[in-house]
């Protein structure tokens, strides 16, 4: 891996070309998973960093100390006196531009100083304070148990689903096969916002409001799938099913024991996206869903956000939490990612 990764077009030091492609690598690096580092490194802030300008990438907090006679622990400063002398001393309040301060070994003595004489004792903590706030407040338990069973189901289904459509579409000959791929793959060009009332006054219709079901199998064929699973199908070949047929294998059996293990790549890939599509579902479980107890993790953490006022160190903590699993699913399927794609259409 360390040979791979020092690659050099010269044999015995770096070329402009060498410089340059190791630039755009690492600039793509940081553009990619910049935000992602600067998420997980910020639901670790209180509030007031949050908010602060401009912004420090670590989680700097303010250090505390316990004084005797106050209940709560003070913060604790550093402050100039005139003298040009600095004392470390706790803060009991603040009124208007004057603060009053006691030294924590002398707590008796109350000394009041200009604001701009002080400046606040921090340093770097990653505290989890903000992901045990918001998994108190926020029901997360039952939102992530929602969203498994929608992603679960969906993703389920959707394999279903799109695997007997591409299966018949790519192993089967009659007449408007071609049409109806083309018009499957034509679904790609209508905008969500266009079959979102239709759709929601058929399961409306039907029962399936404010039920997980009607979060479910509206989204179950999706034409990126059938595509995806057709194009990998093409390239199994049909003596497999003919022989299987001579064997007096009925259709069924070859779909179950020979198309779908053959395909088990392209399933992976299509597995992969469709749980990424499931998981991160806002907006239709935002429609259809409007009792609390059957919210997604999405739609739950819309909670945190008010009309006067939006709990940013909670909702970061809460994200960073709900892309947990969406990390893992890829993690452990990844590998077939590069197998499924890259083997499609080829014949």
């Amino acid at each position: 891996m360390l040979n791979f990764l020092t690659n050099t077009r010269g044999k015995t030091r770096l070329t402009l070309a060498d410089m340059a492609t190791y630039l755009y690598l690492l600039l793509g690096t940081l553009l990619m998973f910049g935000p992602i580092i600067w998420l997980v490194v910020s639901s670790f802030k209180d509030r007031n960093e949050l908010l602060r300008f401009p912004p420090r990438f670590l989680p700097y907090q303010q250090e505390t100390v316990v004084v005797p006679g106050y209940d709560e622990p003070l913060q604790l400063f550093t402050v100039t006196f005139e003298d040009g002398t600095t004392r470390q001393m706790a803060q009991v309040r603040r009124v208007g531009i004057e603060a009053q301060m006691v030294d924590p070994a002398q707590p008796d003595e109350i000394v009041k100083v200009n604001i701009n004489q002080r400046q606040p004792v921090e340093s770097v903590r990653f505290s989890l304070d903000n992901y045990a706030t918001g998994v108190t407040r926020f029901n997360f338990w039952q939102y992530l148990a929602n969203s498994i069973i929608v992603t679960v189901a969906a993703t389920a289904l959707t394999l279903l689903v799109n695997s007997m459509a591409a299966f018949a579409l790519s192993k089967y000959e009659f007449r408007g096969r071609e049409t109806i791929f083309g018009l499957t793959i034509g679904t790609l060009m209508v905008p969500i916002s266009v079959i979102l009332i239709p759709v929601y006054l058929v399961i409306t219709e039907i029962g399936w409001n404010n039920n997980l079901i009607g979060v479910i199998v509206p989204g179950a064929a999706t034409p990126t799938g059938v595509f995806l699973l057709r194009q990998y199908m093409l390239t199994i070949p049909d003596e497999l099913l003919d022989s299987a047929r001579i064997d007096g294998a009925s259709e069924w059996r070859i779909y179950l024991q020979i198309i779908l293990p053959l395909a088990r790549p392209a399933l992976a890939v299509l597995a992969i996206f469709s749980v990424m599509w499931r998981w991160n579902d806002f907006l239709w479980p935002l429609i259809v869903l409007s009792r609390t107890e059957l919210f997604t993790l999405q739609v739950g953490l819309n909670s945190f956000q008010g009309d006067l006022q939006t709990q940013w160190e909670l909702i970061l903590a809460m994200t960073v939490l709900t892309l947990l699993p969406i990390t893992v699913v890829f993690a452990f399927l990844q590998r077939f990612i590069t197998t499924g794609i890259a083997t499609t259409g080829m014949k």
